[in-house]
């Protein structure tokens, strides 16, 4: 697969962060360093490929899709009181609650700047992603908090969580390039169908994977009175009324969490759940043949079709 270019993304993310204020540059720091897979600029980059020729700013365009990505991490922590991110303690506790918001709200200014020198659609774009990450994180909440526990709230919180900067990673270059409608839909199709099956298999993990091999607890979303698609699946079932229980309660009796990893095995709820995100890969796999063959096209085909084997 082609290699994200590290040193330059690397060192355009840096530069994008300085800043005069210590707090600000040091949580920018941590971003750089701590790496991760970088998944979305990597999508943003071969959806460049894909489509031909570089442009100038398709490094600024990667690094611009980062920033959205991590400043809503760091509003993420909070939000959800996280100690640890990517095994280190989360801005939030290292820094306190303001100093995390409004570095996020930093990464995001400095977004804007980035955004400036770029097509119009690009600032629409980023702006509706902003604006459906926000949606989602809330829908999630009101969903926990009223018990409205349904498949298009689910859909709806996982698009706004995580889908919606997928496609905006895959999108991105042929707006910027100023593609035609079929270009840019087929890479927004495949972003969202990738982002979605991303996110089932997160949530599929969280109840049905160990802890060994997650690298964290399992169950957080029933304590945190999130109904992912495997348990709205046990939901039309049998023990239904049972598992509902659990989840209004956050699954704070023991052996709860126990209880339901057992029904999911019982009544195949985490066979359905991987066949849906089997689905969700093939139609973003499918999405892509609008565009021309490249080897760029297939190493996007590859990297939705791994979804399947993540193990954490």
């Amino acid at each position: 697969m082609t290699a994200l270019p590290k040193p330059e993304f690397e060192a355009r993310l840096r530069e994008v962060l300085r800043s005069q204020v210590e707090f600000i540059e040091l949580i920018g720091d941590d971003l750089v360093t701590a790496g991760g897979k970088r998944s979305r600029p990597i999508i943003t980059y071969l959806a460049a490929q894909a489509l031909g020729a570089a442009h100038p700013h398709d490094t600024d365009l990667a690094v611009g899709v980062e920033l959205l990505h991590s400043a809503s991490l760091l509003h993420d922590d909070l939000i959800d009181d996280s100690d640890m991110r990517r095994g280190k303690p989360t801005a939030f506790r290292k820094f306190g609650n303001v100093v995390s918001v409004m570095s996020g709200d930093f990464m995001l200014s400095r977004l804007l700047v980035l955004l400036a020198d770029m097509p119009s659609s690009l600032t629409r774009a980023f702006g509706q992603t902003a604006a459906a990450v926000c949606e989602g994180e809330v829908l999630q909440f009101q969903v926990a908090s009223y018990g409205e526990y349904t498949l298009d709230h689910y859909l709806q919180v996982i698009y706004g969580k995580t889908a919606a900067v997928f496609e905006l990673a895959a999108q991105a270059p042929a707006l910027l390039r100023q593609e035609k409608p079929e270009y840019q839909a087929s890479l927004a199709t495949y972003g969202r169908e990738y982002g979605l099956a991303f996110q089932m298999q997160d949530d599929l993990l969280d109840l049905c994977s160990d802890e060994a091999a997650l690298g964290k607890p399992v169950g957080g979303d029933l304590q945190e009175g999130k109904a992912t698609l495997p348990v709205l699946y046990l939901l039309q079932g049998p023990h239904a009324e049972e598992v509902r229980r659990i989840l209004e309660r956050r699954a704070t009796a023991p052996g709860d969490i126990a209880r339901v990893r057992a029904l999911a095995r019982l009544e195949e709820a985490d066979t359905r759940t991987r066949a849906e995100i089997a689905r969700r890969v093939q139609l973003a796999a499918d999405a892509l043949e609008a565009l021309p063959p490249s080897p760029a096209r297939e190493q996007l085909r590859a990297l939705a079709r791994q979804e399947g084997e993540r193990q954490r």
